[in-house]
């Protein structure tokens, strides 16, 4: 029997020679750090894109007013001197939206702010919840 390692002409014919180990390393090398520069972007702008700020709001109650109203009660959740929109909705009792009004948070010194809102409805509304609000 002979040596595979001590035969260069098995050795070349498989490709088990030095120069493809060292081609495949350097490939191995250059996709693993394109993919480490890939990650690292992506984490830096996932990071640097939460420097904004954030903006939380939390339903604090409803008042059903009359057939076309609902008081909606709300609390927003933002950094100071920011501005934001809320939108509100009125539902019935099938949960389809009957009221929608978009409403505009002034900047204020405080982290949060109250606030009560009447929604008109095109029918009676058994419900008013936020629907969603932004920074602007």
């Amino acid at each position: 029997m002979t040596d595979t390692a001590a035969s260069p002409e098995l050795a070349e014919r498989y490709g088990r020679t030095p120069s493809k180990k060292r081609r495949d390393r350097t490939w191995l090398i250059v996709l693993g750090s394109i993919f480490a520069v890939v990650v690292i972007a992506w984490v830096a702008w996932a990071g640097l894109d939460q420097a904004g700020g954030s903006l939380e709001s939390e339903d604090a109650g409803n008042t059903i007013i009359d057939s076309r109203s609902v008081s909606v009660n709300f609390l927003v959740s933002m950094p100071a001197g920011n501005t934001a929109s809320c939108a509100l909705q009125v539902q019935n009792e099938q949960h389809a939206i009957v009221g929608w009004k978009v409403v505009a948070i002034p900047a204020s010194t405080k982290h949060t702010q109250s606030f009560t809102e009447i929604v008109q409805s095109s029918e009676l509304g058994v419900i008013g919840l936020i629907y969603r609000c932004w920074l602007t």
